[in-house]
């Protein structure tokens, strides 16, 4: 499988792209920004995404939905409790002095269980609310890695001062959705380096409080 990331704009986002090689079907997870260098690599790959996910709402992670979505056709999905959020992420940037694009709305919403598949390879999509109420992880079990988004990074945990953040929420969806995942399952955070799904339950301060 292709496993690429990029980190795009100025808060440092962790872009994936995922591709199968067989099909040459991808997915495009968390387009927040430098539309430009996203879909310059996804030419090089040789890949047509199938879907661009965004793992939840915030402007950060969002910002280039309208332009993959107009240039590769695909398929935008979000969990609907993210949607308020997809709108207003234009506006939200302009709070902190940034700009990003408006977002088309979803072609779809993503939904506990739901599972994605392109070509020979298949995400599962855990509902994981808590640093929002839509956000999302996105596991690929046979290839032993997640996509935490803002959920969960290494030796933190995403932030819960945001409207619709919750820490009690965050925590229980950590502990029933990752926790139990294998020990050597590789964590793609939406933001710094990844971890294991071990080291995280042994190392992380927020798990062991």
């Amino acid at each position: 499988m292709l496993f690429e990331t990029i980190v795009v704009g100025a808060l440092g986002v962790n872009c994936f792209i995922l591709g199968d090689k067989q099909s040459n079907e991808g997915v495009v997870v968390d387009p927040g920004a430098d539309c430009d260098l996203i879909l310059d690599a996804v030419t090089r790959f040789g890949i047509k995404i199938k879907y661009i996910v965004n793992t939840h709402g915030h402007f950060d992670h969002v910002g280039c939905n309208r332009s993959l979505k107009e240039k590769t056709g695909a398929e935008l999905l979000i969990h609907q409790g993210d949607q308020k959020l997809l709108e207003l992420a234009a506006k939200s940037a302009q709070k902190y002095g940034l700009s990003v694009e408006d977002s088309p709305a979803p072609t779809r919403f993503l939904e506990d269980g739901m599972k994605l598949e392109f070509g020979r390879r298949s995400i599962e999509v855990l509902h994981t609310p808590g640093h929002t109420q839509g956000g999302c992880c996105l596991l690929l079990a046979h290839e032993k890695l997640v996509i935490t988004g803002d959920t969960l990074f290494a030796d933190s945990v995403g932030r819960t001062d945001l409207p619709g953040g919750s820490h009690e929420q965050l925590m229980a969806s950590i502990k029933a959705k990752l926790m139990p995942l294998p020990d050597d399952t590789t964590v793609w955070p939406g933001h710094g380096p990844s971890s294991t799904i071990g080291r995280e339950r042994r190392e992380n301060p927020y798990i062991n409080e």
